[in-house]
């Protein structure tokens, strides 16, 4: 039997119901970080506060999904259920999808046992995006919903490197968003987003490493662009951190980021930490939620 969090009755189960809140929530990846947004986005639907647009790079991606059909619950219960399952993070996931995340697994059979409302996903008003990564010209691109097929998009975004094999989506191959942009919000902001909230994984004060990495070059010298975005994309993580700080002081955009330093690894195998984690998200949006409805509500 696979080992689950213990805390797994505990977690929200419910619908949002389907009103739609007016801007766009944007999803920072971090790998099993992501379990932060998981809270955040499952408190917001339990306030029925359900954006009309979402974006989503790597974890973020996949966090998304369950906002956009407004299913309570049900991506932490994935993540959560199924962490320690060989063929979902595993020898098995590795053996079928040549990764860590076993997304045919995903799609195929845990899909049966905790089902995704692929009907409510393809008729709602709610617009999603993804973040995904062309290894040919080193650039961000955004896949659709209605547009691209998300399936393969958000297993693109997710798709990690130096472990997982591109996803190739007519002829081009992709690689985890992250690896050009780390926090899609150039997104929102390219379409003009007057209200725009964010969500980091990683507390206010975290900084990446400036350094180049050999690894890259050794492994992935056929893309020299490729390369060049990884450089790249530490610098403008910290950039875009110090940028988004301003624009929070400011009103101009609301951020919410974990209220104490996350010492969750990018692969991380200890559930209750994970657990505790989703808790933290889910509170902190908890005691944040009146600075948010008063920033929606400013004209």
């Amino acid at each position: 039997m696979n080992k689950v969090y213990s805390g797994m009755d505990t977690l929200p189960i419910g619908r949002a119901d389907d009103s739609i809140t007016e801007g766009c929530i944007v999803l920072e990846g971090g790998g099993w970080k992501g379990l932060y947004t998981l809270g955040v986005l499952d408190y917001l639907m339990l306030q029925n506060i359900n954006f009309r647009s979402t974006v989503g790079i790597s974890a973020g991606a996949l966090s998304g999904l369950g906002y956009v059909t407004g299913q309570i619950g049900w991506a932490v219960r994935v993540d959560l259920g199924f962490r320690h399952d060989r063929n979902y993070c595993g020898i098995g996931a590795v053996r079928r999808d040549h990764g860590v995340t076993g997304f045919t697994y995903l799609y195929r059979d845990i899909l049966k046992t905790l089902p995704f409302d692929k009907r409510k996903f393809k008729e709602t008003e709610k617009e999603f995006a993804v973040g995904v990564t062309n290894m040919l010209t080193g650039q961000i691109e955004y896949l659709e919903k209605g547009k691209s097929n998300m399936s393969a998009a958000v297993r693109a975004s997710a798709t990690v490197p130096y472990v997982s094999r591109p996803v190739v989506i007519k002829g081009v191959p992709y690689l985890d968003g992250g690896c050009a942009e780390k926090i899609p919000y150039s997104w929102a902001e390219s379409r003009g987003e007057k209200k725009v909230v964010v969500v980091k994984t990683r507390e206010w004060a975290y900084r990446r490493s400036e350094k180049k990495s050999l690894m890259d070059s050794v492994l992935y010298h056929k893309y020299p662009r490729f390369v060049e975005a990884m450089a790249r994309s530490k610098n403008e993580f910290n950039r875009m951190t110090e940028r988004l700080e301003e624009l929070h002081r400011n009103g101009e955009v609301f951020v919410i980021a974990p209220s104490k330093p996350v010492e969750v690894t990018r692969f991380e195998g200890d559930l209750e930490k994970l657990g505790a984690l989703y808790w933290l998200g889910y509170r902190d949006m908890e005691g944040q939620i009146k600075d948010l409805m008063k920033y929606l509500s400013k004209e």
